[in-house]
């Protein structure tokens, strides 16, 4: 599929097409930019061929529509498919999502979460579908990859009223984190699932992420883009009390210190510039302001690496990328200096002399360094362009139910832990035999200790397995007492202790999880609903009077498996699911993830 990729912004238009067959290749990159007197300026590039210089557009109208002829006249033809970056999505596109009149008066309604930058997003959504009507246009929402943050990481300690408004965290740049997760993980060769990762993406916007097996756990950004690290003219991290006090102190409006902390703040504020080259170079003359810039800059985005790997229990690799990210050695350098406690340790000659060509990774830590850094050139439009082959590819389920099982406490045990718990040489009891076939329940019960509480009773599921696993709700988990992290199954690194009882002994170990919602599903049926192993989808419940949508819900393609999803009792409580119940996959919300394996 040709996919052409808009990225509008209010003073700026960046496109690119994209060929996504076998893989995705950029056939064309354009950009207009600076509006000014009537004109601007361009730059068009292709492998062969790269032209720069002024067009006589006045504004991003005039930009988009010399988009056609500028194609034609590169030889770029064939469009199938239109992929626009739209920053803020709110707490409901969670995936790439098929654009027409009900969902950009949705998107429009989230404008006052994000009035620098949904507007310029619908001007060029709206553009486009004049001069393509007939192509498919497809919106990629930098919030949609921050869904999956828990509670703890997206509310404010607000009153109830201000939440309910719509006052909570979301993050930004979601698109150019997943796609440098997924880039590094691919460089160091193992599945992003089994990695934790903080990606810096530090550019005239700027922003940190916990890339937590997989998904975004935590982002620097909040409810706007203004939160979180300094960057070109953005405050980063302030105190709101600041709205009072230069409200009484200096008579400014909410309107006016908006402004300034947007437009006003930032290394601009600090030291008369929004360029990082422009500071550094002012730093290196003695500028004592430029000097605090850099190493404010420097010590926010080391305060954040340092708050997420303690967030994650753990980090493997911190991935650079973004204009300062990928072109400044020195602030990468100033970052990771003192991370030495983490096991990060940075080998300057590497960190000199990266090469970014040809979607390169360049890792740059020191030999024996646990922790590894890689740079990399984010790559948004060329993810968006796979997002929309997504979206239309995953488009057409067919409307078959997907029975739905609810899933009570209950451990998994290895055989070593069968026999500490029950006795040497002991076997475990099949008593009842499940769904899935070769599961079944043993008729053997153990219990469950935690620091403040005891669940006994707990049923046991067999086979065993290499490493025994224990799977509670999100209120067992209060019961003893121990933040339990949802997981997908097997996913038990990192995971809390907890003591198990049993009538010959008691052990302790980890593997306690909340178990992340998923279907077992063959590859027949699979293939029937155009779904692969490792997608995730949206079930909507039905049947029931307090129906809901659950989000992100892991398939599993097994050989000879049982259609069924798989939900807590807290999830079944949710929904008004007493044993078993039923949903339906949500059409156009289906988000591959094969790439998080790859």
């Amino acid at each position: 599929m040709r996919v052409l990729v808009f990225n509008a912004g209010s003073s700026s238009l960046k496109f690119g097409v994209f060929d996504t067959a076998a893989d995705t290749v950029q056939r064309f990159k354009g950009g207009f930019e600076r509006f000014h007197d009537g004109q601007c300026d361009f730059r068009f590039r292709t492998d062969t061929r790269d032209e720069s210089g002024h067009a006589p557009h006045a504004d991003l109208d005039a930009a988009i529509a010399a988009v056609p002829d500028a194609l034609s006249e590169w030889g770029i033809d064939g469009i199938q498919a239109i992929g626009h970056r739209i920053v803020h999505g709110g707490p409901d596109f969670a995936a790439p999502t098929l654009l027409d009149a009900p969902t950009l008066a949705q998107i429009d309604a989230l404008t006052p979460l994000a009035p620098l930058h949904n507007p310029a997003g619908l001007q060029g959504v709206r553009l486009a579908m004049s001069i393509w009507p007939d192509l498919p246009q497809v919106g990629v929402f930098d919030t949609a990859f921050h869904l999956t943050n828990p509670a703890r990481a997206t509310t404010y300690a607000v009153p109830p009223a201000w939440r309910k408004a719509g006052l909570r965290r979301y993050g930004f740049h979601g698109t150019s984190h997943k796609y440098v997760a997924q880039r590094a993980a691919q460089e160091i060769g193992q599945p992003l699932v089994a990695l934790k990762i903080v990606s810096v993406h530090l550019g005239n916007g700027a922003s940190v992420c916990a890339v937590n097996l997989g998904q975004s756990m935590d982002s620097s950004m909040g409810l706007t883009p203004l939160e979180g690290l300094v960057m070109g003219t953005r405050s980063g991290d302030v105190d709101p009390g600041a709205f009072g006090f230069l409200s009484r102190q200096m008579g400014l409006t909410i309107e006016e210190i908006e402004h300034a902390l947007y437009h006003d703040s930032g290394l601009r504020a600090l030291a008369g510039s929004s360029d990082m080259r422009d500071v550094e170079a002012s730093a290196g003359a003695g500028d004592t302001d430029a000097q605090l810039a850099i190493n404010l800059y420097a010590y926010r985005a080391r305060k954040y690496i340092g708050a997420y790997a303690a967030a994650m229990g753990g980090l493997d690799a911190v991935v650079f990328t973004g204009g300062i990210g990928e072109n400044s050695a020195s602030m990468r350098r100033r970052i990771c200096d003192g991370l030495d406690f983490l096991g990060l340790s940075l080998d300057h000659d590497r960190n000199e002399t990266i090469s970014l060509e040809g979607r390169a990774a360049p890792q740059i830590q020191a030999y024996g360094s646990r922790v590894r850094v890689l740079v990399t050139e984010t790559a948004e439009q060329y993810q968006i362009a796979r997002e929309v082959v997504t979206a239309l590819e995953r488009d057409t389920p067919l409307d078959m139910p997907i029975p739905i099982a609810v899933s009570g406490r209950h451990v998994h045990l290895s055989s070593q832990d069968v026999e500490a718990l029950f006795g040497p040489g002991y076997r475990l009891t099949p008593d009842k035999p499940l769904r899935q076939p070769g599961n079944w329940s043993a008729r053997e019960r153990i219990a469950i200790e935690g620091p403040n509480g005891r669940i006994d009773h707990v049923a046991i599921l067999g086979p065993t397995r290499p490493r025994t696993q224990i799977e509670v709700s999100r209120t067992d988990a209060f019961t003893l007492g121990i933040d339990a992290p949802v997981r997908d199954s097997g996913q038990l690194d990192g995971t809390p202790h907890v003591r198990l009882h049993g009538p010959a002994g008691s052990l302790q170990t980890d593997g306690l999880i909340v178990a992340a919602r998923h279907i077992h599903i063959s590859p027949a049926e699979a293939a029937a609903r155009g779904l692969s192993d490792g997608d995730y989808v949206d079930v909507r419940v039905t049947g029931v009077d307090r129906g809901l949508t659950f989000t992100r819900t892991l398939v599993r393609v097994q050989p000879d498996a049982f259609t069924e999803m798989h939900i807590d009792t807290d999830e079944a409580n949710a929904a008004g699911i007493r044993l078993n119940g039923e949903g339906a996959l949500v059409q156009g919300v289906h988000a591959q993830a094969v790439a998080l394996r790859d």
